[in-house]
């Protein structure tokens, strides 16, 4: 008999638990939709995060670490789905791992997440991203190898941002890649290819006058050129 009352017990309080359970689901997706509503970023990290913990599924930690990145929490991002390159991933969780790793200053690693997305579906926008990170970490075939298909493949509505003034702007994503093309004609002979380098960026200048940063990149250059010559002149014991 006492055996029979323990179970009974037992089963009870499973049911309960199940019933708290199914409600708490329901509670919080409720939640997670008004904050929607609402806009409240957070408080859709907090209704997915219960979310997650009462019913987990690769979709909704997929969905929670993409808020993550949009707000610009990329660690949080990363800690939620990791940075490993899975197969099986999902488009989202690939695109949070590049994106996040590369904000993260982690090139390397990022670059593997960038080849799959580029792999899944190749345009000229992953394609940039590839050989940006390809020339941090001076792999300069590779970044030719990327920078030859952007130019081949991007259009003329294709816009890329840059920040390095208090204004961002936009320059056509062509010129971008005329920008990385000067850079790893550059680093591959930093003392003779200057002059080549410099005509890509004047190039591109023609293309985009307001490409701030090539400005910057071709005084740089001419400034290291003038270094050299002056070194070059001195008289030699």
């Amino acid at each position: 008999m006492k055996r029979l009352f323990v179970l009974g017990f037992l089963v009870s309080g499973f049911i309960m638990g199940a019933q708290s359970n199914s409600d708490l689901l329901k509670h919080y997706e409720a939640y997670y939709k008004q904050m929607k509503k609402q806009g409240d970023v957070q408080g859709i990290i907090n209704a997915m995060t219960h979310l997650n913990v009462l019913s987990p599924s690769p979709a909704r930690m997929d969905t929670l670490a993409y808020i993550y990145m949009s707000e610009d929490k990329y660690m949080q991002a990363l800690n939620t789905i990791g940075y490993e390159r899975m197969v099986d991933d999902s488009d989202i969780a690939i695109e949070v791992k590049a994106v996040s790793l590369k904000a993260v200053k982690q090139p390397e690693l990022a670059i593997g997440q960038f080849d799959e997305m580029f792999k899944r579906n190749p345009n000229a926008l992953i394609a940039y991203e590839l050989a940006e990170l390809c020339l941090q970490t001076q792999k300069l075939a590779e970044a030719d190898k990327h920078i030859t298909y952007g130019l081949a493949n991007s259009k003329d509505d294709m816009k890329k941002a840059f920040y390095e003034t208090q204004t961002p702007y936009e320059v056509s994503l062509k010129s971008a890649f005329m920008y990385l093309n000067a850079l790893s004609t550059y680093n591959k002979d930093k003392k003779e290819n200057i002059d080549k380098a410099v005509d890509i960026l004047d190039a591109t200048l023609k293309l985009s006058p307001n490409f701030n940063l090539i400005q910057l990149t071709k005084n740089e250059l001419l400034r290291q050129k003038q270094v050299l010559q002056a070194q070059a002149a001195q008289p030699k014991n």
